[in-house]
């Protein structure tokens, strides 16, 4: 499936969890993408951005262990991706995710008694904002590309 519409899915995926269990899954789901998204990139994207689709990459992997803990049922939706037909498209697409992301778990944070959910918000929302930063820095290496005419 195409990363576009993986993070479609996930949007709504998003927008509907109210169970604070499932905003926190659906964070690591992000995640998870994001590391798709990447990894994708790193190996079929082009050569001056690999790097930066590595970095990605890693980011996201980081997440898979605390998806794998947070997740009930069902497969890590990052599993069914096949392409990224339009990079630019993901990488905004992404970023707008992660900052949805951002924003849902800041609410559960602060509406959280329990302190291990908290703290697990806290880490989730460290995770994005790192995330977010190296989607960014790939878009910034995309970008270079262009303007040096590398772009077919």
């Amino acid at each position: 499936m195409d990363a576009v519409r993986l993070i479609g899915a996930t949007r709504t995926a998003l927008a509907q969890a109210r169970a604070v269990h499932d905003i926190v899954t659906e964070a690591w789901q992000t995640q998870a993408l994001a590391g798709a998204v990447g990894g994708h990139l790193a190996v079929h994207g082009p050569f001056e951005a690999r790097a930066a689709a590595g970095s990605l990459s890693e980011a996201g992997a980081r997440a898979s262990g605390a998806l794998r803990q947070t997740l009930r049922a069902g497969a890590i939706r990052a599993g069914q991706l096949t392409e990224v037909r339009d990079p630019w498209g993901a990488l905004a697409g992404l970023c707008g995710l992660l900052g949805e992301v951002g924003i849902a778990l800041v609410g559960v944070a602060c509406s959280s008694d329990e302190d291990a959910m908290y703290w697990q918000c806290i880490e989730a929302i460290d995770a994005a904002d790192e995330t977010s930063d190296r989607v960014r820095w790939l878009q910034r290496r995309l970008a270079s590309r262009e303007r040096e005419g590398g772009a077919a």
